[in-house]
């Protein structure tokens, strides 16, 4: 769906200013012809069977066709004006935003004098510009605002869309300490995959440092979370309050550090272990007879028979 601008002096024409793309339009009405075929053919059989159980076949027929036509009239204009309903979802935010706040002005205009509406604007104004951490809060949800079309951006310019020419559904964006987080939900024809390798070019896109992306839900791929980084939280100076139990007339050098080298427990009394003489064991000396001779030396029962070898 396009709309054609006013011509110029002398007759040339300035171009067109598209609002739905042609393929996504010829896509809305195949898919809007099918719905509305398929939608009156159920629902009327359906309802011309339960009629019939009351009333002549014939008439049950005439009231299934008057239940019929309209249901698949509704879901033929549901899915013809899709498209426009998923453009206005981009834009919700931002309608509800500006009605919300034209709404308000009006409403003081008419019930205040004009130096005390122009006193509430400018308080209402300059409050978060003055105070930081309000300030910090309405330009971080400035940017979930922001970064919603600039992936939109990215989606419509180099991504690949499905066959009828559906973008991805961005859900909700909320702030986070290093950037904003966005929640969005793939159409048939594009995967997780297909985006890792252009991160780079969404964080372009999104005037952001890097971009990482995870699936949001275990049981579906297509429900995925982009997470926009846009400082590092991990570098600032944090205070301790150890610093201030720190003497100050303590020395600036510290002693030399001793390594122990064996346990000290005086509480403990360690056994006494007598170790084995090392060496020869003692040999006792041979008895000797009554008439001062030695015995005869027996044979060792250890000696090995030499016959057992042969």
């Amino acid at each position: 769906m396009s709309k054609s601008s006013p011509r110029r002096f002398g007759g040339k024409s300035t171009g067109t200013v598209t609002v739905i793309e042609a393929k996504v339009h010829r896509s809305s009405a195949r898919n809007a012809k099918m719905a509305f075929i398929l939608t009156a053919v159920i629902v009327g059989l359906l309802a011309a069977v339960v009629a019939a159980s009351y009333w002549h076949p014939i008439v049950a027929l005439i009231v299934g066709a008057l239940i019929g036509v309209p249901t698949g009239a509704a879901a033929w204009l549901l899915v013809r004006v899709w498209p426009v309903l998923r453009l206005l979802w981009w834009w919700t935010p931002e309608t509800f935003l500006g009605v919300g706040l034209l709404t308000c002005w009006v409403q003081l205009a008419n019930h205040t004098p004009t130096v005390v509406t122009l006193l509430v604007v400018a308080l209402l104004v300059g409050v978060p510009a003055v105070i930081r951490p309000v300030r910090r809060q309405v330009i971080a949800w400035t940017w979930c605002l922001i970064v919603r079309h600039r992936l939109r951006v990215c989606f419509a310019q180099f991504i690949i869309a499905n066959q009828s020419g559906s973008l991805p559904l961005i859900l909700w964006s909320r702030p986070t300490p290093v950037g904003e987080r966005v929640w969005v939900y793939l159409r048939p024809g594009l995967s997780a995959k297909d985006l890792e390798g252009r991160l780079d070019k969404i964080a372009v896109t999104c005037h952001a440092s890097t971009v990482l992306i995870e699936r949001a839900s275990e049981n579906n791929a297509a429900y995925l979370r982009f997470d926009i980084k846009r400082r590092e939280v991990l570098t600032a100076t944090v205070g301790s309050p150890l610093v201030d139990v720190i003497d100050p007339a303590a020395p600036v050098s510290a002693s030399p550090l001793t390594v122990p080298t064996a346990l000290d427990l005086p509480d403990i009394d360690a056994p006494t272990i007598t170790l084995p003489t090392q060496g020869k064991p003692a040999t006792k000396k041979p008895a000797t007879s009554a008439n001062g001779s030695k015995p005869a030396a027996s044979p060792s029962s250890d000696t090995d028979d030499v016959s057992d070898w042969i």
